[in-house]
C-alpha cells in the first residue's frame, strides 16, 4: 500500500485520482465526485445557513500512510496555508517508522450548565440539587429519549458555586453521553429542560441553559517515541532542541499561542474536512492550555537518554462527531470519512489528535534547525506566482526565480511574470522570421 502513495506530492491531479481509486478507498460515487471537481450545491448550503449567496471552496488535499495505533489512515485535509499539509506527511513518516502514534481516550461525554442567581442560601440550595440528582437527571433523558435508547444519555451532575464582582452564582453541570454526535442541540434540550426544576429547587432564577465547548470530559491523548536516529543527521542534539523548544512554549505566553496555532493548523484541516465544528474544538482546545492558571504550550517533548528517543505527547479536549451537524449534508464530508474508512467519533477524535502532535513536531523541527522559512516559503513563492496570473506552465519558472532573487512579494512575482513572457513573446517573433 506505501509503494503507490510514494512521490503523491509530484503527481498531477489525474496522477493522484489514479492513486485514490487504486488504494480502494473511495467508493465510485465520491471518486466521480471528486474526478469532477464538485463542490457543495446551492440547494443544500442555501438549507444550512441563513442568506446564502454561493458556495466557498477550499484545497482538499490527503496526508498518507499516517499510522495511528497500529493502523494505517490516508488524512482528509481541508486548508489554505501552504506547507501544513507537507510538514504533517514528513513528520508522520518520521512516527511511522518510529511504531505510529499510540492513542488513549480518557472520557467521551461532553458538558452543559444551567447558571442561577438570587439565591438566598447557597449550601441550602446544592443539598437540595443533589438530593435530586436522580430526578434530574431522569429530566433530561425523558427531554431527549432518542439519545437513551441508543445507550447514552445523562450521566452525571455536579455543583458549584462561582463568585464575580459581589455576584454568587450557582452553576449545575450536566455530563451527557453523547455516543457518536457532538451534542450541543442535544445538551441544550436537556439543559432547558431542568431549568424550571432547578429553579424552584434553589428558590433562584435561571440565567442561562448552555452547553459549553470545554469539553473537559472528551480528553484525547496521543503519544510517540522516536528514536535519534530517525530524526536525521544530529538526531540526539536535534531532541534535545526540540525538548528545550517544548519549554520555551510553557515558560512564554508570546511563544505558546504561536505553537498552538501550529498544533491547530493540522487539527483544524482535518476537522473542517470532516464536517465538525472546528471553532468549538479551537475554544475547547486554548481554554485547556490556559488549564493550570497560565496559557502554556500544549505539547510536551521530552528527550529520554535511557531510552535514546524523543517522547512527544499532546492532550486534547477532542468532541467530533460522525454524525449530525453538515457530516451527512455535504458530499465532501463524505467522501473525507470514506477516505478515512468511515471512523466513529472516539476514532476520529484520536486520529485528529495525533496530527495535531504531527504537526508540532514538523513545526519545531523546522524552527530549531532551518528555521521555519525555508519550506514555507517556497510554496508561498507558489503562492505568489498564482496570485501574479502566471499559467501552469509558467508557475514552476516563476517560483525559481522568484527563490533566486530572495524577494519574494507580489510585486517582484509579477515582473518576472511580465519578463517570462517578454522574452517567450521575442522568442516566437524570431521563429517566425
Amino acid at each position: 500500500m506505501e509503494k503507490i502513495w510514494s512521490g503523491f506530492y509530484k503527481k498531477n491531479i489525474d496522477e493522484r485520482l489514479g492513486v485514490i481509486e487504486q488504494a480502494d478507498i473511495l467508493s465510485e460515487e465520491h471518486l466521480e465526485f471528486l474526478k469532477n471537481n464538485e463542490v457543495l450545491d446551492f440547494d443544500t448550503a442555501n438549507n444550512m445557513v441563513e442568506n446564502v449567496i454561493g458556495t466557498f471552496s477550499l484545497p482538499f488535499s490527503v496526508v498518507p500512510n499516517f499510522t495511528v495505533d497500529g493502523k494505517q489512515y490516508i488524512v482528509p485535509f481541508v486548508t489554505e496555508e501552504p506547507s501544513v499539509v507537507a510538514a504533517c506527511s514528513n513528520a508522520g513518516k518520521i512516527v511511522a517508522k518510529s511504531g505510529g502514534f499510540k492513542t488513549e481516550v480518557l472520557d467521551r461525554k461532553m458538558v452543559g450548565h444551567v447558571a442561577l442567581y438570587n439565591i438566598a442560601n447557597a449550601d441550602e440550595a446544592i443539598e437540595r440539587i443533589l438530593q435530586s440528582k436522580d430526578l434530574l437527571l431522569k429530566t433530561a433523558d425523558e427531554a431527549y429519549p432518542s439519545i437513551v435508547a441508543r445507550g447514552g444519555g445523562a450521566h452525571d451532575i455536579e455543583v458549584k458555586v462561582l463568585s464575580e464582582d459581589g455576584t454568587d452564582f450557582v452553576v449545575v453541570y450536566l455530563i451527557v453521553d453523547t455516543l457518536e454526535a457532538m451534542g450541543a442541540n442535544m445538551l441544550n434540550t436537556m439543559l432547558e429542560a431542568l431549568k424550571v426544576s432547578l429553579e424552584s429547587l434553589t428558590e433562584g432564577v435561571a440565567l442561562m441553559a448552555i452547553l459549553s465547548n470545554y469539553a473537559t470530559r472528551s480528553l484525547v491523548t496521543a503519544k510517540c517515541a522516536i528514536p535519534f536516529e530517525n530524526l536525521g543527521e544530529n538526531g540526539e542534539y536535534l531532541a534535545k532542541r526540540i525538548e528545550l523548544a517544548s519549554k520555551f512554549a510553557k515558560a512564554d505566553v508570546y511563544r505558546a499561542a504561536t505553537h498552538n496555532k501550529g498544533i491547530f493548523n493540522g487539527i483544524d484541516a482535518v476537522v473542517i474536512a470532516t464536517g465538525n465544528d472546528w471553532r468549538g474544538i479551537e475554544a475547547a482546545g486554548h481554554a485547556f492550555a490556559a488549564k493550570n492558571g497560565k496559557y502554556e504550550g500544549l505539547t510536551a517533548w521530552t528527550f529520554d537518554e535511557n531510552s535514546d528517543k524523543l517522547k512527544g505527547e499532546l492532550t486534547l479536549p477532542m468532541p467530533v462527531a460522525s454524525v449530525g451537524g453538515s457530516i451527512g449534508l455535504n458530499p465532501n464530508v463524505a467522501a473525507a470519512f470514506s477516505i478515512l474508512k468511515n471512523p466513529n467519533a472516539i476514532k476520529l477524535a484520536k486520529i485528529i489528535v495525533s496530527v495535531g502532535l504531527a504537526q508540532n513536531l514538523a513545526a519545531i523541527k523546522a524552527l530549531v534547525t532551518t528555521g521555519i522559512q525555508k519550506g514555507h516559503m517556497k510554496l508561498q513563492a507558489r503562492s505568489l506566482a498564482l496570485f501574479a496570473g502566471a499559467e501552469n506552465e509558467e508557475v514552476d519558472i516563476v517560483v525559481e526565480k522568484l527563490l533566486e532573487t530572495n524577494r519574494i512579494n507580489s510585486e517582484n512575482a509579477k515582473k518576472i511574470l511580465e519578463k517570462i513572457r517578454e522574452e517567450e513573446f521575442k522568442n516566437k517573433e524570431l521563429d517566425r522570421i
